[in-house]
């Protein structure tokens, strides 16, 4: 069941079932780069990543990181809004399959997701993080309409990020 639709995508919730989509897509190099090791290294640890992030996040806030879609059922990618501990606000997350990046899925998924948290949410302000390096994220985040608003220590065993916001007019 649909979560979110956009034209082109269905973003909906993940489910154990999506454990192979899952499992590939966190071991996509630019993933693990970028994002980081979840270690997910096989089957039972991406059903396991599903069960403890994003399904904890959807009954603990109503929302997460869905499961994006092409309409004909094809999963490409995950995006949604995210509640970190060590963050005032909801937080942007997307990641997607090589194959199917510089289609502007990522940023039709994004928008949409964003839109719901100001829609449904009622949130005032959702920011993104990314690393200085990641010049795809910082390109999508600026596309989004979410400005620099400085760097971040989020997790005291890392570099610090950059933050960018967006804010509800």
């Amino acid at each position: 069941m649909p979560v979110l639709e956009t034209d082109r995508l269905i973003l909906s919730e993940l489910k154990p079932e999506d454990g192979p989509f899952i499992l590939g897509l966190l071991n996509d190099p630019d993933f693990l780069t970028h994002i980081g090791d979840k270690g997910v290294q096989n089957l039972d640890d991406a059903v396991h990543y599903i069960e403890t992030g994003p399904r904890t996040n959807y009954a603990d806030h109503g929302h997460g990181l869905y499961k994006v879609s092409l309409k004909d059922g094809t999963p490409i990618g995950i995006c949604g809004l995210l509640q970190r501990d060590n963050l005032d606000d909801p937080d942007i997350g997307f990641a997607t399959l090589p194959g199917f990046r510089k289609n502007g899925y990522t940023l039709e998924a994004a928008k949409a997701a964003i839109k719901d948290g100001f829609d449904r949410f009622n949130y005032k302000r959702i920011v993104g993080i990314t690393s200085k390096e990641n010049d795809a994220s910082i390109r999508l985040l600026e596309k989004l309409g979410l400005f620099y608003e400085g760097m971040v220590q989020i997790d005291p065993n890392s570099e610090p990020i950059q933050l960018y916001a967006i804010h509800f007019s």
